[in-house]
């Protein structure tokens, strides 16, 4: 079917390094901030907002809190009146508020929208907060006498890769240098401080401690606090918005196209489903491809940089075999070659992406589209790919069950 292009007219992202609890903050806090910080970005006020979007997975376990379309209007008064919905999809809660909106922004139901991710994680502690995850796999059946459950399953996932096709944690620990290395360049990123050792990404078991399975400490996402916001517009909106402030519409960054499929819950399932097949996830592929021909592109080609969900490093291992960069299972390749490196032919997560720069859960499908709408405006700053005009994102829920991509461009 025919669509327009959904426009991204201005966003935002908190310091993920900060410990919101502490500030004496709580979750409306982090929605006003985000909000407010989104329209001033945009050059707009609440009363141009036509409808809202909230993407959050677990507001009731860490804050006690539900209803967060009603709290976005404590939030932000000025916005009392519009429709708001709240979105939930593990890790990929972010993404399913973006294509909420753009539903709506298609169907002609609004011309703006502002969709807000957001996730409080950091008062339950990092072992608590883990724990709390495990409800995106399948409870108990996933969970149950497992101590750290997302490590867990994501090493089954790299325990296919080592039975297919060989598996050498050398390969996952450059991806997590290359997060942390990346993240010292985003003044953002919840690890830019950090003082990480060349030693810390390798199999040395005092230095980078096995978590579960295949997977150490270095190769594992943070528990964030954080929220990112973006403000969304039709192609006519976006138009009389570009005009009346001097603006070329060329120069603002569009949605082009999206891929978006679930699968089952269970990551053992999932493998086992599929142990003939092509790629290890063949609906994450399928995903991607969906998004490349909604947004008419042949292939990886026509795409300059990379945000993709590595909330371990095997995540984003899997993502570069499963975006074409490399045959199946020969993902090492682009990571022995430097092709994923932020100076390389296809660089991937240039801000530090989720190990690096952190995963308010929430907030983190939000935060891909803003960081890959800077990218295409040229104003990633330090984490500027030079020449990106075209940016692809892949946002995962659970152990893969909820898939979103994305492609976002500028002339």
């Amino acid at each position: 079917m025919e669509r327009s292009p959904v426009f991204i007219l201005g966003g935002t992202q908190t310091d993920f390094a900060r410990n919101v609890g502490r500030e004496g903050l709580t979750l409306i806090d982090l929605l006003r901030e985000a909000t407010a910080a989104a329209l001033a970005s945009a050059q707009m006020t609440s009363a141009d907002i036509d409808t809202a979007h909230v993407g959050n997975f677990l507001g009731e376990v860490y804050s006690g809190q539900g209803h967060l379309g009603g709290l976005l209007i404590e939030a932000t008064p000025e916005l009392a009146g519009i429709s708001v919905s709240r979105h939930e999809a593990a890790c990929a809660s972010g993404s399913m508020a973006i294509l909420a909106a753009t539903a709506e922004l298609d169907a002609r139901r609004a011309e703006t929208a502002l969709v807000v991710g957001v996730e409080l994680m950091r008062a339950h502690g990092g072992f608590a907060a883990q724990q709390a995850l495990g409800a995106a796999a399948w409870v108990p059946q996933e969970t149950e006498g497992v101590e750290y459950p997302w490590p867990h399953l994501f090493s089954l996932l790299a325990d296919e890769y080592a039975r297919r096709y060989g598996l050498d944690h050398v390969h996952l620990g450059e991806l997590g240098r290359k997060a942390f290395a990346n993240a010292t360049r985003n003044p953002l990123a919840q690890t830019r401080d950090w003082n990480v050792a060349d030693g810390n990404f390798s199999d040395d078991d005092d230095l980078n401690p096995i978590v579960a399975g295949r997977l150490r400490r270095y190769d594992c996402s943070q528990v964030t606090d954080g929220a990112s916001a973006i403000v969304l517009a039709t192609a006519s909106a976006a138009e009389r918005w570009a005009t009346s402030r001097g603006v070329s519409i060329d120069d603002v960054a569009r949605i082009d196209g999206w891929g978006h499929r679930t699968a089952r819950m269970t990551m053992a399932g999932k493998i086992a489903d599929h142990r003939d097949d092509e790629y290890v996830l063949p609906h994450v592929r399928a995903t991607i491809l969906d998004a490349f021909e909604r947004a008419g592109i042949a292939d990886l080609a026509q795409i300059d940089a990379i945000e993709t969900h590595d909330c371990f490093t095997i995540s984003e291992y899997a993502a570069i075999d499963h975006f074409g960069l490399t045959k199946p299972g020969e993902s090492w390749r682009a990571i022995e070659d430097g092709t994923v490196q932020l100076g390389g032919t296809m660089p991937i997560n240039p801000g530090g992406g989720l190990t690096g720069g952190g995963h308010p859960v929430g907030a983190t499908g939000v935060r891909m589209m803003w960081d890959a709408a800077q990218q295409v405006t040229d104003r990633a700053g330090d984490c500027q790919v030079d020449g990106a005009r075209r940016v692809a994102t892949l946002n995962i829920g659970g152990n893969a069950t909820t898939v979103a991509s994305f492609v976002v461009a500028a002339l």
